[in-house]
């Protein structure tokens, strides 16, 4: 007879085997979880935005002699005074090594900050998206360290018709060594240029070459240049051209940056009641699709609480502006000769609501950013239409404007270059201008080696016209 089993002799283990397993895996899990993101948050070119890993950009330098970057500066400092401007701050002061201070210069000073952030030490650059690499192989990007916009001011300085001509033209000799260098290197060989950067933020930058880098990505403030080139240079007879050589540039393949601001920056807390409703200080005659400027400036001069001056960006001018920025609660932000301007980012740092009336404007890190939520965006038309402007802008309440301010004093700091460094290396400020410009040019980055495997698989001797997608 079998004997009968008790209750305790059938019972099961309190944990099978299965179990032990799963409480094992778990356990792993965290475990690696943990070390995962310790690693994620101790490493320098990763960056964690809105619950995703960035990754940074991997950016080699052009090996480019010195003479083309920081050389041009010590050229630029033992130079006589720039006659230009009048009481051109930069001299008889002279700041070797520091770009200069001449406020039609710094406005364009995005190359020097750039390339100050590449210059830091590694150890230093732990708040840099960009991750300088030293081997062609591992780079996402060729960042092209030529001071273009420095380039074409101090031959600009030689006056307009010795800049338009080639011959006795050093910038013109400055772009020939540069794209001779570029091109008979293996990485421009790769790509056809497709993956260097260039720096592009003066109009003029580069002017004599733009054909022979229209296919790179290119870190402009607008298009107004490049397309104002086109208009004079397209040939109505025919109708769809081998090359769009100009409107090479857009969105999609380029880079619209801030214009270095001038005026200092006001801090939320210490903004005080201000008494103007609308403020503007330039020139009131410019040209093409400046001249809506002179149009707005007879319909608002004679407005109440409108204050309408004409100036020159010299130091009487930034001490003017910066009191009637401040002064006011909106700050007119009108197309020039090109469609946006250095005022727009002044306007930003003063905390004055920008009033963009340029219907063309393309503006830094949209995607990014949502300008609306800081700016009041109007049509020429109705910018043109006699007391339209003034009724609108009196429309917002107290709370409103408010509300503008608080949401532009968050970005401020998007259009900051300056690192506070004398010779411009050295950190740069995690969230300010330096990084979202890297930022834009790595959401080029998969549409370029796109561009790039494709041009490979071409057959030999085939032609197939270049075009801009543009949107």
């Amino acid at each position: 007879m079998v004997p009968k089993m008790t209750s305790m002799a059938v019972a099961r283990p309190v944990c099978s085997h299965s179990c032990l397993f799963l409480s094992f895996s778990l356990v792993s899990l965290i475990f690696f979880f943990f070390f995962f993101s310790n690693s994620l948050l101790s490493d320098p070119n990763l960056r964690i935005s809105r619950g995703t890993v960035e990754t940074g950009i991997n950016v080699f330098v052009a090996e480019l002699p010195r003479s083309l970057n920081y050389g041009l500066l010590d050229k630029y400092w033992s130079s006589p005074p720039d006659s230009r401007i009048p009481s051109d701050p930069d001299h008889p002061t002279r700041r070797p090594g520091k770009y200069p201070e001449n406020p039609l210069i710094k406005q364009y000073s995005a190359e020097y900050w750039i390339m100050g952030d590449l210059e830091t030490p590694p150890e230093k650059r732990i708040g840099s998206f960009a991750k300088r690499v030293f081997s062609k192989s591992e780079a996402d990007v060729v960042f092209v360290p030529f001071f273009a916009t420095l380039s074409a001011e101090m031959e600009l300085g030689n006056g307009k018709g010795s800049f338009r001509k080639r011959s006795g033209n050093e910038d013109y000799q400055r772009q020939r060594q540069v794209l001779d260098f570029l091109k008979n290197t293996q990485a421009w060989k790769r790509s056809g240029g497709r993956d260097h950067v260039f720096v592009l933020t003066d109009p003029v930058a580069m002017w004599h070459v733009r054909h022979e880098i229209a296919l790179s990505i290119l870190l402009v403030v607008d298009f107004g240049g490049w397309f104002r080139l086109d208009s004079k240079s397209f040939n109505a007879s025919t109708s769809f051209p081998e090359r769009i050589e100009h409107t090479q540039v857009s969105v999609i393949k380029d880079v619209i940056v801030p214009y270095t601001h001038l005026l200092p920056r006001l801090h939320l807390s210490r903004n005080q009641r201000r008494h103007s409703l609308l403020y503007f200080k330039g020139a009131k005659h410019r040209h093409r699709g400046g001249l809506i400027r002179e149009k707005l400036w007879d319909l608002l001069v004679d407005e109440h609480d409108i204050v309408m001056e004409e100036g020159f960006p010299n130091a009487t001018g930034r001490e003017q502006s910066i009191r009637g920025m401040r002064n006011s609660d909106f700050c007119l932000h009108p197309a020039g000769d090109t469609p946006t301007s250095c005022r727009l980012f002044d306007a930003i740092q003063s905390l004055c609501i920008p009033v963009i009336v340029s219907d063309n404007i393309e503006l830094p890190f949209e995607g990014i950013l949502d300008y609306s939520e800081f700016s009041v965006f109007v049509s020429v038309t109705d910018a043109l239409t006699p007391k339209w402007l003034a009724y609108h802008l009196r429309s917002f309440s107290e709370r409103d404007k408010e509300s503008f301010r608080s949401r532009m004093a968050k970005v401020q700091s998007v259009f900051v270059y300056d690192n506070g460094r004398a010779d411009g290396i050295g950190p740069i400020q995690p969230d300010g201008a330096v990084n979202h410009i890297w930022k834009k040019v790595q959401q080029k980055v998969p549409m370029v080696k796109e561009a790039v495997i494709r041009e490979r698989r071409k057959p030999v001797g085939t032609s197939v016209p270049l075009r801009c997608q543009c949107i």
